[in-house]
């Protein structure tokens, strides 16, 4: 079976003709067999090594079981309302850690993993937020994340013959930081404390502390003084 569900994987990757109701095969496949025997701890490990991450393989195939449970996760969340208590304890749930009491989060919010987030004490993420996080997102205390900001820590291998490979790097965002709304953060970028990133930018490279930037890729505009 899992030799199966393996080829199967690499099927959907190449874009091969599969059965009409291949998504009822797939989930069932989901539900009937543990993909990799990974704890998180250990897949949080090999992801901060930076090796590539073959298409198919079955590093590739864990992903696929946390994205389910982040799915249905996510649908609880943004499905109805929730106390700040229910809504921390829905997030320690979906990141596998214990989300400070000071943390907050005005739903709806979005991710493809969440077993690789990380935030300290009184970060706030405003409506909207997508973080795909397999690369890890680090989050230090007091940063504010406005809305619609999309945090990437995957790219795919520029090769077309291992395009369904992928790199992953890790986003760290410092102490006291705030992302305007709708900013997009790539991967491997370290956004350094008090640092201000204005509404639309898209931040490809290394922010200094106490900087303001904005545009697309994003620059300094000015520091802090």
């Amino acid at each position: 079976m899992w030799d199966f569900f393996c080829t199967f994987a690499r099927k959907i990757l190449q874009k091969e003709k599969l059965p009409c109701n291949w998504q009822n095969y797939y989930f069932e496949l989901i539900k009937t067999k543990r993909l990799n025997n990974m704890t998180i701890d250990q897949f949080r490990e090999r992801m901060a090594t930076g090796e590539p991450i073959v298409g198919g393989s079955d590093l590739h195939l864990e992903f696929h079981k946390y994205s389910q449970e982040a799915l249905r996760i996510t649908a609880e969340i943004n499905g109805s309302y929730h106390t700040p208590e229910e809504l921390r304890k829905l997030l320690s749930e979906l990141w596998a850690i214990d989300v400070p009491e000071s943390f907050g989060m005005f739903p709806p919010f979005y991710t493809d993993c969440g077993k690789n987030t990380h935030v300290g004490e009184r970060v706030f993420i405003n409506m909207g937020c997508k973080f795909q996080d397999q690369g890890g997102i680090f989050i230090d205390d007091d940063a504010l994340i406005g809305h619609n900001a999309t945090l990437c820590t995957l790219n795919h291998i520029p090769d077309p013959a291992q395009r369904a490979g992928m790199i992953a790097k890790p986003i760290h965002i410092g102490k006291r930081v705030w992302l305007g709304a709708n900013v997009t953060v790539l991967q491997g970028v370290t956004i350094g404390d008090n640092a201000i990133v204005a509404a639309g930018a898209v931040v490809t490279k290394d922010v200094p502390a106490n900087a303001i930037v904005g545009g697309v890729p994003a620059k300094v505009i000015k520091m802090i003084e």
